[in-house]
């Protein structure tokens, strides 16, 4: 019967970052440095906030945009923290988890044939759910530049066909951010152009030494814009999976049919857990991010050390040093290092081709577990340099 699917599935693969933390369960003794997961349980306060939705029966579907509590709140966070300003009835929607906002978002706005430009290397969740709406992805390498999109960069890519770029900083896998003066000229290159941005935003919250900056912020862009955030990684909520879309009014009436009829809406109990985190818990992710930072700079002293070359990133938790001086391809060091060394961590070509000669390694793990792995790291990437 698989004769019967003639669809862009056949063309998809299970992401690389799953692969290798598959493989990584089958060995006990293995730590590993795959996932982009907090370590921080959810904040108690969270936690109680949920337990009293289910005893109040608060269990019902709830509106498809989410309610207006937590509407009101999301629109209430980012206007206070980075001085976006959205309308909580008309241009927010609460959706299950970023992921789904991105595929919301992608399904509204493309057609079969459209181009959506991606700065590589860059989480692997983007180029399937263009293809699953009909698009087509188009990778700009970002290596040059220390990883980081450009006006130069990106301006040969764009063509009659280019329907979105978009834009994912703080970066996974890199960690880069974008200053003022590089989205202050991505923004002069696609404010007049007839194209949307997609701006996820998902680690705004976890950067260590400058605010966060918003593309949709500068002057004719937030008519273009879709931001895209949630609170997976900042109240470290990822399995309760919310996210959201801010968007101008007329493409989030559009984009509220697409998640009506994908989803209905949002679990309610994760929905009235998400007002606590983002009203009482506005400051949850500020003791995390300090812990990030202590463990960002430990782990990236301990690579430039064991001779392993990378930019120092500025914000969410992953670090992704150059392999490509050891002259193995990044799905075989994977491997190797776990089956030999019993560390996991991610091979960079599941970010592109534009991450092969590169790994992802996480720290949004303990301290004793970075010390162990790096120590394993260090000791397998010395046996291969003798």
């Amino acid at each position: 019967m698989e004769h019967l699917i003639h669809t862009p599935l056949h063309d998809i693969q299970i992401s690389g970052i799953r692969k290798i933390a598959t493989a990584a369960a089958r060995y006990p003794d293995a730590l590993a440095l795959t996932l982009g997961q907090p370590d921080f349980p959810t904040p108690a306060h969270i936690i109680t906030a949920a337990e009293q939705a289910m005893q109040q029966g608060k269990t019902v579907y709830t509106p498809n945009a989410g309610i207006p509590a937590l509407r009101r709140a999301a629109a209430d966070f980012v206007r206070t923290r980075y001085g976006q300003s959205y309308d909580m009835d008309t241009e927010v929607i609460v959706t299950v988890g970023a992921s789904q906002a991105l595929d919301v978002a992608l399904r509204t706005i493309l057609s079969p044939g459209d181009e959506v430009i991606l700065p590589g290397p860059i989480y692997p969740g983007y180029e399937p759910l263009i293809r699953l709406a009909g698009g087509v992805p188009v990778y700009v390498d970002t290596r040059s530049t220390g990883f980081k999109l450009t006006a130069e960069l990106l301006e040969p890519h764009l063509s009659p066909r280019t329907k979105a770029v978009a834009i994912g900083y703080p970066s996974n896998p890199t960690g880069r951010v974008l200053g003022a003066q590089e989205l202050q000229g991505l923004a002069d290159l696609l404010r007049d152009r007839e194209l949307f941005v997609i701006s996820d935003e998902i680690y705004s919250e976890l950067i260590y030494d400058e605010p966060h900056r918003s593309i949709s912020l500068l002057p004719g862009m937030r008519e273009k814009t879709i931001v895209i955030n949630g609170l997976s990684k900042s109240h470290s909520m990822t399995g309760w999976r919310i996210g959201f879309t801010f968007a101008p009014a007329w493409l989030s009436a559009h984009m509220l049919k697409v998640h009506q009829y994908n989803v209905s809406c949002a679990s309610s109990i994760s929905q009235f857990a998400a007002v606590e985190a983002l009203t009482h818990g506005i400051d949850d992710a500020l003791p995390m991010r300090e812990a990030y930072r202590e463990r960002r700079d430990y782990v990236y002293d301990r690579l430039l050390a064991m001779g392993l070359p990378l930019e120092k990133p500025e914000g969410a938790f992953y670090l992704f040093p150059s392999i490509a001086h050891l002259g193995i391809p990044s799905m075989e060091f994977a491997m190797r290092l776990l089956e030999e060394a019993r560390v996991a961590v991610v091979p960079g070509d599941a970010f592109s081709i534009y991450g092969e000669g590169y790994i992802r390694l996480s720290y949004a793990y303990a301290m004793p577990v970075l010390e162990q792995s790096l120590d394993r790291l260090e000791q397998f990437v010395q046996q291969l340099t003798r």
